[in-house]
């Protein structure tokens, strides 16, 4: 067991004596002293801590002390304070009894955090921790760090609504990528949003040990989604996870829908009130039909209709592999299609169960747009070629092109033209706009172009929204396969949608790496020569004219050196050539020639940057090669 100061510990001397500590208040007083060991040993943990108290000046708790010898001990809304905690904390140094302490709300803070982690550094029987509403801050949450780095006893630990910030969520991924003992950890009801989804999102690639996480409650949209799903895709322990009331939106439901394709061990997952709509759900239920573990899915509260439901039990109907048991649904109103389907499906899963709201829902369909009657009109006379004054020539006598209204709808109604009654008032309405009782059918003949303008415009519109759409996912998916590949070697596991993953080796760290830099990173094949141990490995490049072999560094400039693919291609690579590094060829012979205009490749692939020679010198060429095979000839005749 490790000794630890009572520099932060200590309790101030009074004027009466105490079995505590018989020292002076400005020596440093030692957990494991002997004399400390024996006066706690004659005294039991109520004792202590009524010592402790009286030092601190606090008033005892006295639930504790008829409690403290229980197994679980809930101090929950007891206004404990900072001073309240150290007293409580310096009691519990030496109990070996409870295994949960519940403190939630009593704005224990930074100072009060300070002191029971340094008691958990020595207590070894506390598997419990529950430190949520109590003011934290980020000073809190790097004693929680530290002391996670250091324990071995606690399996779950809730820091609920301390108010975290993004900077906070990377103390806790660094410090559970080396502790495996934690499998409960609550960090809901705190800020986390697009830097702490990447933090957590390295926490779930790095840790090998949590099992249960719950991060709702929080701002996690956007990139931070994005980087969080990435983490899921190659976690292989998680089985529960919260992430309700955060905001995903579509964007993050086709993150989450491209890492459910891969993960196969996580069980419950809640997406509650995450501003999905229909299209969200479509995405996502594209992951769920290669995805074999998940048994609970919650997505109440989102903008869901009966399509969502239809779409949810249809994807259960046609995937026999899958493990879904509970859809959560509650806000949704079905109608009796969903029904006849639900009991289809449950003939073949008969343990699915759905929540929804009840029957009478409606699927939500617009309303068929009108045709433009002028255009009606005039593909009509295109069809059958007419011209207009060919059809109403027989109420238009005179020519003029004007005629009475009356007339003229019971000529439109006469004809075989497919108008019904609203699109010949609506033509009407646009042939006599002054109300004159006249109908004057010359706008029909100018109305060709326009509308022929009017529909491309149409189709430039959908084309260009389809095309913004198809952009916005394909952003997304980048996004999201970028951050998989910065936070998974290449060399470490094999991934398949639906399969299980095998490892290459043991567990290899990752660094956490901001999503706003993804794009600048290119992982090498080699898990060896990764951008994250450039700065620790030594790429040994060629001898080149007698020089030192150069070593590049880990700035960004130089992480191409890593890349076996970028000298494949070179001009002096070849099949038997040496290798210094791995994926580097290099020419033996490198190391004899000197450099020269001539042994330079790019030299010799510019002639005219060469001096030239004499005209003189080629003509003797020119004779001497017409001589060698003039003789030629006359030795082979």
């Amino acid at each position: 067991m490790s000794i630890v100061s009572f520099e932060t510990l200590c309790l101030e001397d009074d004027d009466s004596p105490s079995p505590i500590n018989s020292q002076d208040s400005d020596d440093e007083f030692d957990l494991e002293s002997d004399e400390n060991k024996t006066n706690k040993d004659k005294m039991s943990v109520a004792e202590v801590y009524m010592q402790a108290c009286k030092r601190v000046g606090v008033v005892p708790v006295s639930y504790f002390i008829r409690t403290c010898g229980d197994p679980t001990v809930t101090l929950t809304h007891r206004g404990l304070g900072p001073l309240g905690c150290k007293a409580l904390a310096f009691a519990l140094v030496s109990d070996m009894s409870i295994n949960t302490l519940e403190l939630a709300d009593n704005d224990v803070q930074a100072e009060g955090a300070k002191y029971l982690m340094e008691m958990l550094r020595v207590n070894l029987t506390i598997q419990h921790l529950d430190l949520s509403n109590n003011y934290l801050m980020s000073a809190g949450a790097e004693y929680v760090a530290k002391m996670l780095l250091n324990n071995i006893s606690l399996n779950s630990i809730k820091l609920s609504g301390n108010e975290f910030m993004d900077e906070d969520a990377q103390h806790f991924a660094e410090a559970l990528s080396s502790n495996s003992r934690i499998k409960d950890l609550d960090l809901s009801h705190n800020k986390f949003c697009e830097r702490g989804g990447e933090h957590m999102g390295q926490l779930l690639a790095n840790n090998e040990g949590l099992e249960v996480l719950d991060l709702s409650w929080n701002h996690l949209r956007m990139k931070g989604a994005v980087a969080l799903c990435a983490g899921l895709k190659v976690n292989m322990i998680l089985k529960h996870l919260d992430l309700s009331w955060n905001g995903f939106g579509n964007e993050g439901a086709l993150a989450m829908g491209e890492a459910l394709k891969f993960n196969n061990t996580l069980v419950h997952l809640n997406l509650n009130n995450n501003r999905l709509t229909n299209e969200g759900v479509s995405m996502l239920c594209l992951g769920l039909e290669c995805n074999d573990s998940l048994q609970v899915l919650q997505l109440a509260y989102n903008a869901l209709t009966v399509e969502s439901a239809l779409a949810l039990v249809n994807m259960v109907k046609n995937s026999p592999k899958t493990a879904l048991e509970e859809i959560n649904i509650c806000n949704v109103l079905v109608n009796e299609n969903f029904v006849n389907l639900l009991e289809l499906t449950c003939q073949n899963h008969p343990g699915l169960e759905v929540h929804y709201r009840g029957v009478g829902g409606f699927i939500a369909k617009k309303p068929p747009k009108r045709v433009d009657p002028m255009k009606v009109v005039q593909d009509y006379l295109d069809n059958h070629k007419l011209r207009l004054w060919d059809f109403f020539r027989n109420i238009d006598k005179d020519g003029t092109m004007r005629v009475p209204v009356t007339d003229f709808r019971r000529a439109v109604q006469q004809s075989s033209i497919p108008l019904d009654r609203y699109q010949i008032e609506e033509l009407i309405h646009r042939l006599d706009r002054d109300r004159t009782g006249m109908v004057d059918y010359r706008g029909l003949a100018d109305t060709r172009k326009q509308m022929m303008r009017d529909h491309r415009r149409h189709i430039r519109k959908v084309e260009s929204r389809q095309k913004k759409e198809k952009q916005k996912s394909d952003r997304i998916l980048k996004t999201f396969h970028s951050a998989v590949e910065a936070v998974t070697p290449r060399a470490s596991m094999v991934i398949s949608p639906g399969g299980a993953k095998e490892e290459s080796s043991g567990p290899q760290p990752f660094s956490a790496t901001p999503l706003s830099s993804w794009h600048h990173i290119m992982l090498s094949n080699s898990s060896r020569y990764s951008v994250t141990n450039l700065s620790s490995e030594h790429v040994h490049l060629p001898m080149i004219g007698g020089t030192s072999p150069y070593r590049p560094t880990s700035s960004p400039a130089m992480w191409s050196y890593s890349q076996p693919n970028l000298l494949t291609d070179s001009h002096r690579s070849a099949a038997g050539k040496s290798i210094s590094a791995p994926g580097i060829r290099s020419d033996p012979q490198m190391g004899h020639n000197k450099l020269s205009p001539t042994a330079n490749s790019l030299t010799r692939s510019r002639p005219a940057l060469t001096a030239k020679e004499p005209e003189g010198s080629v003509k003797p060429k020119k004779v001497k090669k017409r001589k060698t095979k003039k003789q030629v000839n006359k030795d082979s005749k």
